[in-house]
């Protein structure tokens, strides 16, 4: 049978020691730096295109780049952490990104950046699962795993929201290539410290690797995420988008083939039929492809419709990044006194409650009230739903299959975040007569699957 050993050991007991709040500040602290790093570009495209020569179409391809690589290489790389030592993978993943983050600071030519991006995007996906399954291992299931989790949540929602108000200071203070500095002292740090505060853990008795396994479901995610990205910017009519989707569709059967018929697979059929697994994904799904599509929408608005600067704008999301970091805080806390499906429910029911609120919106400058106290409490629901869906996808299962877990997570995440945006555009584009009847529209249909979310049972 295979056994790991993991440091620190897992607890029982309902408070931390030293050496775990140091570790859950290493990890959490990681985590939140690749949150940041979605985001924060994303304001400061128009500079980089005309720094570097970027044409005006292409600039899209800087965060495109980063999006297919950490969602093509992520369950790949929770397997590998899995097989081969969690905190060896974090350090390389860690390393990868402050050498590449260097590189994308010193970029003298829209090859460089992107390549750059690419470098970003495999770190990223090598690093959240491994984090992540280190995280988990580190305290038994239960409060403490919970309030650990909670904690996760709440920074890597508050990542992604705060990327674009620290993407705008740094670009208009100092440079925007100071958004890709920033990463390296903090990886620094980062590799100086993990050292210290964890040992490795690795299985006594190594499979073989499940390549056929690793190709199918990488390209597969890779030309699925391609075709999200490409339909959302060029409509559900395009040939190459339809294709990708195709491709990646057809591969991610072939993979489901691959691993019932593998002798060492790198997901367990098994494992994917397991209803907490299952259903506590398509929570994730909806969960992270309802609130950045969100805040896609609510960025329509506030630049189209209310005339907002894009510093404006992703100051304006700072009430969101409130709001979730609050619901990462009760998250755990509402887990325990109710249960995962009940907690899935008051989440989601509040985040459709709270976005179905913005139907009511105007073209008039006083509208930004309710738009603010929307997102603060729908990011508190959306913070619920995603902590309660990590509790439920990592729980039940031995330590030996966390990365396997957090990979899957990590992956239902970052194909979230991917297609949510492609699918409002779409809905926005189809009911545009205006700017703001689109947006409305597309809010409705967004609070549609939060409501649909808050009926997905997870059996615990």
């Amino acid at each position: 049978m295979t056994t790991l050993t993991a440091s620190p050991a897992p607890v029982t007991h309902d408070r931390m020691t030293t050496r775990q709040r140091l570790v859950l500040v290493l990890l959490l602290g990681s985590q939140f730096m690749l949150a940041v790093d979605f985001s924060i570009l994303n304001v400061a495209l128009p500079v980089i295109g005309a720094g570097l020569g970027f044409p005006l179409a292409d600039l899209q391809w800087v965060a495109t780049t980063f999006a297919l690589a950490a969602a093509g290489f992520t369950l790949l790389s929770g397997r590998v952490a899995d097989l081969f030592g969690r905190r060896r993978l974090f350090m390389i993943g860690m390393a990868l990104l402050g050498a590449s983050s260097l590189a994308g600071g010193l970029a003298s030519s829209p090859g460089m950046l992107l390549a750059a991006r690419v470098a970003q995007g495999v770190a990223t996906a090598i690093v959240t699962p491994a984090g992540l399954s280190l995280l988990t291992t580190s305290f038994s299931e239960g409060p403490m795993r919970a309030r650990a989790l909670g904690l996760n949540g709440a920074l890597m929602s508050a990542g992604f929201t705060s990327g674009a108000m620290l993407g705008g200071l740094l670009t208009d203070l100092l440079s925007w290539r100071w958004a890709f500095f920033v990463n390296v002292p903090v990886a620094l740090a980062v590799l100086v410290a993990t050292p210290a505060l964890l040992q490795e853990s690795r299985p006594a008795h190594r499979p073989r690797m499940d390549l056929a396994g690793a190709v199918t479901v990488t390209a597969g995610l890779l030309a699925l995420v391609f075709g999200l990205t490409r339909t959302g910017e060029h409509g559900f009519a395009d040939p190459a988008g339809l294709a990708a989707l195709a491709v990646g569709t057809a591969l991610l059967v072939a993979f489901w083939f691959v691993e019932r018929r593998a002798a060492a697979p790198l997901v367990p059929v098994s494992i994917m039929k397991r209803s907490t697994v299952k259903w506590g994904n398509l929570a994730g799904l909806v969960a992270f492809a309802t609130e950045t599509s969100l805040v896609f929408l609510m960025t329509l608005y506030l630049q189209k419709v209310l005339g907002y600067s894009a510093l404006a704008t992703g100051l304006s999301f700072g009430v969101l990044g409130l709001g979730t970091v609050a619901g990462g805080v009760v998250a755990p806390r509402v887990v325990a006194r109710v249960g995962t499906g009940r907690a899935l429910a008051f989440g989601f029911g509040t985040q459709a409650v709270a976005t179905a609120s913005l139907v009511l919106l105007g073209s008039a400058p006083g509208w930004i009230w309710l738009l603010l106290a929307a997102t603060f409490v729908g990011g508190i629901g959306n913070m619920v739903a995603i902590v309660t869906f990590m509790i439920v996808a990592t729980s039940g299962l031995p330590d030996s299959q966390q990365g396997m877990a957090t990979g899957l997570a990590t992956m239902t995440q970052q194909v979230g975040i991917t297609m949510g945006i492609p699918i409002m555009s779409a809905v926005a584009t189809a009911a545009m007569g205006t700017i703001l009847q689109g947006v409305i529209v597309a809010v409705i249909v967004n609070a549609a699957l939060a409501l649909g979310g808050a009926f997905i049972r997870t059996s615990r």
